[in-house]
């Protein structure tokens, strides 16, 4: 027999358990607690007015920075190359901006930032690191990172152990000055050279005190390697990850070595959480596995705050 009084005791205790079960849902907290991101995503708006491309990326909510050189104090080589590739690709700026340190480290306080990486190229990790010491110690950088290997130094095998021999060398001069070395990887070295893989001799011919790895998951995927799997079995070795997204599963017509194959791919680029990756999946094990530092980068990417924020606002939910 239909009975109101507990018809309706019954619907509002199920209004109250569902209620609190969206209540627990929401409060529960994201993977991610600090998203970063790498400031080759907006380079232009950067170069452009550098406080207000600061500004709105701490509208959107990011906490922390990753910077790209060269600096000030980096190789005089490689700051009179990347002059005429920036303005190829239509921007000016990197490192400061044009700015000092001491105003850099104003305006990261001033916006939340902080900073915990840096890129920066060979020659400088190989013959400025008390520079380049300097410069991440004032900023708070504890980790200072190769975003490349010079394509002479990865034609063959021989060239990549002689790699890992200068990652040790390097890892272990910047543990003299309290920072630690990264390598961030692009697509190339995941392609057997006579037999074997050169990332395999990379990560076994390193010391794992001393060399650490930051996973481009776009590059990794890009080169027919697997992030989870790189990422469960190097536990420990990889401590920071650039993310985005890939609108379609693609490879590199090549072994990804060079640049030509690199810009094909630039156009299935997209913000996190509107492509094909198994991010969650990817995230998840990457904190499991040693990953303390996440940054969204979008290289170049066009109507910057739109993009960026999709990706914000995806990794929030996860």
């Amino acid at each position: 027999m239909f009975n109101r009084r507990n018809f309706i005791k019954s619907t509002a205790l199920m209004s109250l358990a569902t209620l609190a079960g969206t209540n627990k849902l929401m409060a529960m907290p994201s993977l991610l607690n600090n998203i970063g991101i790498q400031l080759f995503s907006v380079p232009k708006m950067l170069s452009e007015d550098f406080e207000g491309g600061l500004n709105m990326l701490s509208s959107i909510g990011f906490k922390e920075l990753e910077l790209f050189g060269p600096y000030p104090f980096s190789d005089e080589k490689n700051i009179k190359q990347w002059a005429g590739a920036a303005t190829m690709l239509g921007f000016s700026g990197s490192g400061y901006f044009g700015k000092s340190r001491d105003e850099v480290k104003s305006l990261m306080k001033k916006y939340g930032f902080k900073v915990p990486a840096m890129h920066t190229d060979m020659e400088t990790l190989s013959i400025k690191m008390p520079e380049l010491a300097e410069a991440a110690n004032s900023l708070g950088a504890h980790y200072v990172v190769l975003p490349s290997i010079p394509d002479e130094k990865r034609q063959n095998l021989d060239g990549y152990k002689r790699v890992a021999d200068e990652f040790n060398q390097i890892g272990a001069e910047a543990n003299k000055y309290g920072i630690k070395f990264a390598y961030h990887n692009h697509g190339y070295g995941f392609h057997e050279i006579d037999g074997k893989i050169p990332m395999d001799i990379i990560f076994k011919e390193t010391d794992p005190k001393l060399v650490y790895f930051e996973m481009d998951v776009f590059w990794t995927t890009a080169a027919g390697a697997d992030p989870v799997a790189l990422l469960e079995e190097h536990k420990g070795r990889y401590k920071l990850m650039h993310i985005k997204d890939m609108t379609e599963k693609k490879q590199f017509s090549g072994d990804g070595g060079d640049a030509s194959q690199w810009f094909v791919l630039f156009p299935y680029m997209a913000s996190a959480g509107e492509g094909v990756l198994d991010l969650p999946t990817i995230l998840s094990t990457a904190k499991k596995n040693g990953v303390d530092h996440f940054f969204v980068e979008q290289d170049m990417v066009k109507e910057p705050k739109a993009a960026l924020e999709k990706s914000y606002k995806y990794l929030k939910t996860v």
